[in-house]
């Protein structure tokens, strides 16, 4: 088993060699600790999460809502729910939203990683580490779109043909520019939280104006 530590302003821990016994014996040690597991096999990735990081997750998932809310869509938001392709991988996001498969999880307690489907749309925020092995976790469970917000850019990820593929619009959204949103989550340590959600609903009311 070989580790490579990252230090603070996130702290991660990269693992390999570990089973999905050793995965799921943590997931049930730690799920009162505020760290966040990720399991592609074999890989775990272990991360606390650093107030920067918290912030733009908090504010990305705001922005999705607010965009739902704006377009009429329905959502089911799960938040960091943990998901699972059992002896595969598995992953907690950083914001997750169920869109069109809304129906077979609203009201749910429980979630089967074999009769549920995975979420539709996952937020990552990716300020201090490489997504690409929680993309390949999220190509395994089925996630059909993944935000990966860097810090400076937005870019949305869809899955085709079982990998990610970098694509100018989201099929949730199609109409809008969200690549743009990256200019409104760059504010997040200058501006107001609740100015800024209102800052960001402004704006998505004027790109639905007709032209």
């Amino acid at each position: 088993m070989a580790a490579t530590i990252l230090t603070p302003p996130t702290e991660i821990i990269h693992l390999t060699g570990i089973s999905w016994q050793t995965y799921e014996r943590l997931l049930d040690e730690l799920r009162d600790r505020r760290l966040r597991l990720t399991y592609n096999r074999g890989n775990l990735e272990i991360m606390a999460p650093s107030p920067e990081h918290e912030r733009y997750k908090k504010l990305a998932g705001r922005f999705v809502e607010t965009l739902a809310e704006e377009l009429d869509i329905r959502i089911e938001p799960l938040g960091s729910t943990t998901f699972k392709h059992p002896e595969l991988s598995g992953a907690e996001p950083d914001e997750c939203f169920y869109i069109y498969n809304i129906d077979a999880v609203r009201g749910k307690k429980r979630l089967s990683p074999v009769t549920d489907p995975p979420p539709d749309l996952v937020v990552e925020i990716d300020v201090t580490s490489a997504s690409r092995g929680r993309l390949a976790t999220y190509a395994d469970l089925g996630v059909l779109e993944v935000w990966v917000y860097n810090g400076t850019t937005l870019s949305i990820q869809q899955l085709q043909n079982q990998d990610y593929v970098t694509v100018a619009s989201s099929q949730f959204f199609p109409n809008l520019p969200i690549t743009e949103v990256a200019g409104f989550l760059q504010k997040a340590e200058t501006v107001d939280y609740l100015e800024l959600v209102k800052a960001f609903r402004s704006w998505v009311r004027v790109q639905l104006l007709p032209r």
